[in-house]
């Protein structure tokens, strides 16, 4: 077997053992925060920082949620490091935009967050942040699903099948999984362009 086969074939083996239950919910507690005008604030580091970026489009443009992504600043995301350091980045965006119960904070991460280890400590305390306020939590991780699923209202694990290739698997998944959400008929409100080419 070629690496392309084996890689492969794990994605078709997580596909195969993912929790389609646990989307379902995310989709649930996404469409209230929709009725109830919330907006999304999307959450990662490193590689699930740039499907944040991403999730924010499709969120916004197909199903017409308000959504953002502090990474998509960098100007005061570097200042904010510089300036308070790390592991306060997010939450004091949140202050910033003002968190209600109504929005949500949904979390990519390969991890979830671990404050022994010291692992993505800015989205834990950003957790805690929305725990307070009464804000949702949503979130596509990997390995355990760290404190986001210990703390989470509907968490996507993404199976471990080789723990070789966990990052890569995990943040692969947090598109399969984005995607599938806003073409779910529960949140979908706009056609997407070659859709509707087609039809």
């Amino acid at each position: 077997m070629t690496y392309a086969q084996q890689h492969l074939a794990e994605a078709v083996e997580i596909a195969q053992k993912i929790d389609a239950d646990a989307i379902e919910r995310i989709a649930d507690v996404l469409g209230g925060v929709k009725a109830a005008d919330g907006r999304i604030f999307f959450l990662g580091v490193g590689g699930s920082a740039g499907n944040c970026g991403h999730a924010v489009n499709d969120f916004r443009k197909i199903v017409g949620i308000e959504s953002y992504a502090p990474t998509d600043n960098v100007s005061e995301l570097t200042a904010r490091t510089n300036d308070e350091g790390w592991a306060t980045i997010f939450v004091e965006w949140l202050k910033v935009s003002k968190l209600k119960p109504q929005d949500a904070l949904f979390i990519f991460s390969v991890g979830g967050g671990n404050l022994e280890k010291n692992i993505s400590p800015n989205l834990v305390e950003a957790l805690k942040y929305a725990r307070e306020i009464g804000a949702k939590i949503v979130g596509v991780v990997g390995r355990d699903g760290g404190y986001t699923a210990k703390v989470g209202d509907a968490v996507c694990i993404v199976p471990t099948v080789n723990p070789d290739n966990i990052t890569p698997h995990s943040e692969a998944f947090q598109a399969v999984v984005w995607h599938l959400l806003v073409s779910h008929p529960k949140l979908k409100a706009k056609q997407t362009k070659w859709e509707s080419v087609a039809k």
